[in-house]
């Protein structure tokens, strides 16, 4: 039993290998990149960078039809990572999807938490939810976690006390065999007393700590229309977000609204919510999974306010986001 884990290890370890050979060939052939260039995009040694431009090359994994199209999402990445002061962007083909892009940037981000924990075994994820984060996790095979752990970085249920139908905790938990904690907790509590004795409950208080504390936070955009995913999925009601734009706020992120600068707009939700304090996004590692044509101003909102540290999202989108006035 020993040795076929050890084989279903090897097996994992080459799958996200020959991932990552395929974008690093991507970004040397397509993108015009040095190796050396390369190897700092995707967080590798110059040598292994080397390597992986080899084997892409070596297995026929480049291909001269691909390249106009890959190019430009290159040239993408390049232009949002300047404009945005980002350590990292990666900008998916379009696949010509109607509305949210979840067959697009489903497997991407499935891709990057595979390539995260085989480069960083051992440490903490901290992931939100929302329906492109849920179609990462399903789009990821039953994975060996090497030692991750996975925590919710924001309450997890309803109003109501409902689950919230996109809480990815226990799907990852499933997959990976890994340990995974939630919160038990509504995303919002009916006031900041409330909140304050939620958080004081035994065990709460340590994994909201571990969560604030995440080596990775995979967080999800939110709009701030009427029919946003809040709304739909019962976390806030239809007045609250209309109090919210009232506000001038038209993205969210962590549960926390800010205006098309960026800046936090206080509310009648600010002091409940069940997710780590804006302030702490500073100078964390910060990467959002979004796209598509309704979130290009939640998310052109984020980026402005230098909330995030990377940015995965979708050709569509991304054009968008460049052709912003400065």
């Amino acid at each position: 039993m020993q040795g076929f884990c050890a084989m279903a290890t090897t097996a994992k370890r080459r799958e996200i290998d020959e991932s990552l050979a395929i974008r690093a060939a991507w970004l040397h052939y397509a993108g015009g990149l040095t190796q050396a260039e390369v190897a700092e995009r995707i967080g590798v040694s110059p040598v292994k960078a080397h390597r992986l431009v080899n084997w892409a090359a070596q297995n026929g994994a480049v291909k001269v039809s691909v390249v106009g199209e890959i190019a430009d999402c290159v040239r993408l990445e390049a232009q949002l990572t300047r404009r945005f002061g980002l350590r990292g962007c990666e900008v998916v083909p379009d696949l010509g999807e109607p509305g949210l892009p979840l067959r697009a940037l489903g497997p991407a981000g499935a891709a990057f938490l595979q390539r995260e924990i085989v480069q960083h075994p051992g440490g903490v994820i901290g992931i939100g939810h929302g329906r492109t984060l849920a179609a990462a996790v399903e789009s990821m095979p039953p994975f060996d976690a090497l030692g991750s752990r996975f925590v919710s970085l924001l309450g997890g249920l309803a109003r109501n006390y409902a689950a919230n139908p996109h809480d990815v905790m226990h799907r990852l938990a499933g997959r990976s065999g890994a340990e995974a904690y939630v919160l038990p907790l509504p995303f919002f509590a009916n006031s900041s007393a409330d909140r304050d004795v939620l958080l004081a409950q035994p065990g709460v208080r340590e994994v909201f700590d571990m969560a604030a504390q995440a080596d990775l936070m995979l967080v999800g955009i939110g709009t701030t229309e009427p029919d946003a995913q809040l709304v739909a999925s019962r976390m806030i009601r239809a007045e609250e977000i209309s109090e919210v734009t009232r506000g001038g706020a038209v993205g969210e992120i962590l549960g926390h609204f800010l205006d098309a600068e960026g800046r936090p707009v206080a509310t009648g939700l600010s002091a409940r919510t069940v997710a780590p304090a804006l302030e702490v996004l500073r100078g964390r590692r910060v990467v959002a999974l979004a796209g598509g044509p309704d979130k290009v101003a939640a998310i052109a909102a984020v980026l402005r306010g230098g909330w995030l540290d990377g940015l995965i999202t979708d050709e569509v989108t991304a054009q968008a986001l460049a052709a912003l006035p400065e």
